[in-house]
Order: C-alpha cells, then sequence, then structure tokens
C-alpha cells in the first residue's frame, strides 16, 4: 500500500474487504502526500446509549483515519433506528421513542469523544444525525428518485436479507427498505461534506455496497468502502460480552477496573489480536509482546490492560484500575476501585440475604446464577468458600471496616458501612 492509513490497517488487522483496493490507496495516498483530509464515514443507530467493546473495531479505525490527517464523519441513524438494520438480526429490532433516540445519540457522541477528536479544524471529527434529511422527505419522491436505482434481483441476494430468507423467518417490508436508507446516507454525506468513503464492520458490507452503486448510477461518482472483520475470541464467540453483560465504554456504565479487568482476563490465544486493535503500541513491541508464553503471557496480559483503559477512559484511571489489580490479586488487599455497595449499621446488624449481596454487586445476574456458584465452589466471603445458599452476612463478616465477596478467582467486590 501507498497510503499510511492502509499500511497500518494491514498490518494490524483490521482488513477485511474493500472496494477497488488500488483505487482507494491512490486516492488516500494523494490527500495524504499534499497534508489535505480525506472524509470518510462510520455510521451507528442509536439503539443504546453507549458503544461497548465489540463495537470498537471501526471506532479505532476511525482514530487512525484521523491520525493519519484525514477527516471522519460519525453518523447516528436517528431515522434508520426507526427502522432497524436487519443485518445479522433473526427479528424486527423494537420501536424505541423519540426521546430514547435522542438520548441514546447523545450517549454515543459521548462513546465516540473518547476515541475521536471532535471540532472546527480540518481534520476534526463532526457528528450528524440521518434524521435531519430524512425527517422531510417525501415518500413518493424517494421512491421515485432513489428506488428506480434498486433492483429487487439483487437486494434479495445481499447477505442480511438472504440469511432470513434461507432460516424462514419473516422479514418485514421496512426492514427490507434498509438497504436504500443507508446508501442514501452516504451519497447525502458525499453531496454535503465530498465524503468518498465508508468504513464499518464486516456486516455492513451489503449495505455499503448499496451506497456506492446508488453513487455510481444516480451521482455518476465512485465512492469506496472499507470493511473490518468482527471481533470474535479463540472460540469464535464474539468479544465485547462477558458472561452476557456489555463491555461498556462509558464511565458512568462500566468501572475502570471493570474495563481494565475485561483485557486482563483475556484468552492467551487473543492477545496478539487485542493488542494490534485496541491499543496503539509500536507493531514491534506488540509481536514481543504476543510471542510471550506460560506465565509470561500474563505481563504482556496487564500491559495489553492498561493501554486499552488508557485509550478509552485516560491515563489516571488506567493506573487506578492497575493498582486495584495489583491490590486484590497480587497483595490479597482490597483495591480502592473494587465495585461495592454500602451498607448502614442497622442493615448489617440484621444480615443482608448473600443471594442479594452477590447479585447488587454485579457478581451475578440471577438468584440462580448465584445458586450455581455456591453449589460450584466459587462463592467466597473474605476468601472463605460459601456453602450455604440462607447464610445472612452480618458484622461477624466485617475485616477493617468492609467484606470481600469474590465470585471465582477473577471476580471481586466490597461491602462497606456507611
Amino acid at each position: 500500500m501507498k497510503s499510511q492509513f492502509l499500511n497500518i490497517m494491514k498490518e494490524r488487522g483490521f482488513w477485511n474487504q474493500c472496494t477497488n483496493e488500488e483505487g482507494l490507496d491512490d486516492f488516500l495516498y494523494e490527500h495524504e502526500k499534499n497534508g489535505t483530509s480525506a472524509v470518510g464515514y462510520l455510521g451507528s443507530d442509536p439503539t443504546a446509549d453507549s458503544l461497548h467493546v465489540g463495537h470498537l473495531v471501526p471506532v479505532m479505525i476511525m482514530r487512525w483515519f484521523q491520525k493519519c490527517g484525514h477527516k471522519p464523519i460519525m453518523l447516528v441513524g436517528g431515522a434508520t433506528a426507526r427502522i432497524g438494520d436487519p443485518s445479522g438480526k433473526d427479528a424486527l429490532r423494537p420501536f424505541l421513542s423519540d426521546e430514547l433516540i435522542a438520548q441514546n445519540c447523545e450517549g454515543l457522541k459521548e462513546s465516540y469523544s473518547y476515541f475521536i477528536k471532535f471540532g472546527e479544524g480540518k481534520s476534526d471529527s463532526i457528528m450528524v444525525d440521518n434524521y435531519d434529511w430524512f425527517k422531510d422527505v417525501n415518500y413518493i419522491e424517494f421512491l421515485r428518485d432513489i428506488g428506480t436505482h434498486y433492483s429487487v434481483n439483487r437486494m434479495l441476494t445481499m447477505e442480511s436479507v438472504k440469511q432470513r430468507l434461507e432460516r424462514e423467518q419473516p422479514m418485514s417490508f421496512l426492514e427490507f427498505n434498509y438497504q436504500l436508507f443507508q446508501g442514501y446516507d452516504f451519497c447525502v454525506l458525499n453531496q454535503k461534506y465530498g465524503c468518498k468513503i465508508q468504513l464499518a464492520g464486516a456486516d455492513q458490507w451489503g449495505n455499503m455496497i448499496s451506497g456506492i452503486e446508488l453513487g455510481r448510477r444516480k451521482y455518476a461518482t465512485e465512492l469506496f468502502g472499507f470493511t473490518s472483520p468482527l471481533l470474535t475470541d479463540a472460540n469464535g464467540k464474539k468479544m465485547g460480552k462477558s458472561e452476557g453483560n456489555a463491555i461498556w465504554v462509558r464511565k458512568d456504565k462500566l468501572s475502570s477496573y471493570d474495563y481494565y479487568q475485561y483485557f486482563r482476563n483475556a484468552n492467551d490465544a487473543d492477545v496478539g489480536k487485542l493488542l494490534r486493535v485496541f491499543t496503539e503500541l509500536p507493531m514491534d513491541e506488540v509481536t514481543r509482546l504476543e510471542a510471550l508464553k506460560d506465565q509470561e503471557i500474563n505481563e504482556a496480559k496487564k500491559i495489553l490492560a492498561f493501554e486499552a483503559t488508557k485509550l478509552c477512559r485516560g491515563e489516571a484511571e488506567a493506573i487506578a484500575a492497575q493498582e486495584t489489580a495489583i491490590k486484590t490479586f497480587e497483595q490479597g488487599l482490597s483495591g480502592d476501585d473494587l465495585p461495592s455497595i454500602t451498607v448502614n449499621q442497622t442493615e448489617l446488624d440484621a444480615g443482608i440475604s448473600v443471594i442479594e449481596a452477590f447479585k447488587n454487586l454485579g457478581l451475578c445476574e440471577s438468584n440462580g446464577e448465584v445458586r450455581r456458584l455456591i453449589k460450584q465452589g466459587g462463592a467466597k466471603i473474605n476468601g472463605e468458600k460459601v456453602d450455604d445458599e440462607n447464610l445472612l452476612i452480618n458484622s461477624s463478616f466485617l475485616q477493617n471496616g468492609e467484606i470481600k465477596l469474590s465470585s471465582g478467582k477473577k471476580k471481586h467486590a466490597l461491602v462497606k458501612i456507611a
């Protein structure tokens, strides 16, 4: 590759598919050589008020895109959230209220701002909402001006549609239209901002091609598409969720300690992949760390956890999370950042149900999960195994003004006195 950006994509494992690879390379190289900014966009429907780790691969692509001097546009789908992207879905998404969509859009901008610089500079990002151009669209005019450039035969071959039909799972006409909406987004961004590139995860390839073909047919312009692989662990499971819980990006939804621990507990086989994607360490250092074996791989995991947390939450939060982990796992103490609940002396004297305590601290999701944990010997209080699911935690368990609860060897939390 001639362009700095595409070389980074290759060496760090962000490359999945690309339309007109040579043309995109030339286009980016010319901008980089001349000190100008190419414009590319990443879209996300505001179905939640925060990104989670599973969303971060394309966000990290946009971060590198900006670091190479290019301008990222972060599009939130205030309009397309009202339809629901069928890609990778088995059923129609639930409809969201206008208020919730607006709230989620604000949450996404906060999430993006951890990784992307917004502002007025030539390579500073802007955030746009496709509801701004869809809210006044006339349906008949849209079908006439945009729909005539789409072939139903071609739409039926798109993976998101084909898979639903093959599984004999119903797809609404609303969802079938999603390709047109996302394709139109790309062309609007091209017309308004000179955007020539869409960057996204692999599951968006069909929607991406929709915009590229619309640009060629209606506007006689070449647009480019670039996708990253969907991030999976060594067992083929999608990353971003831990035991059913999303690893949220926003600070108010997940502590920096828990974010740190997600990466610290990575599988040995995934360390190299995660270092490439979630850190900005030089590649020679990544290569050195991923080659470590046996007990030494734990040092690589600590560096991964620290660097990933620093990138998302800042250096101070990463240092605090690291210190809590060292106190908890290496020194047998209680770290300041461990999840905790605070109770008053009266509540503790009366006794707290062990099942409720494990749930309220987020160590387990349900009563049944706590009971299974106890039965399997994984529930501990102050390092001692819990054998009785009817146990009441009271003042007799206090050690230095707190009680430490553990789920297995890796998840710990505190009950503190008010």
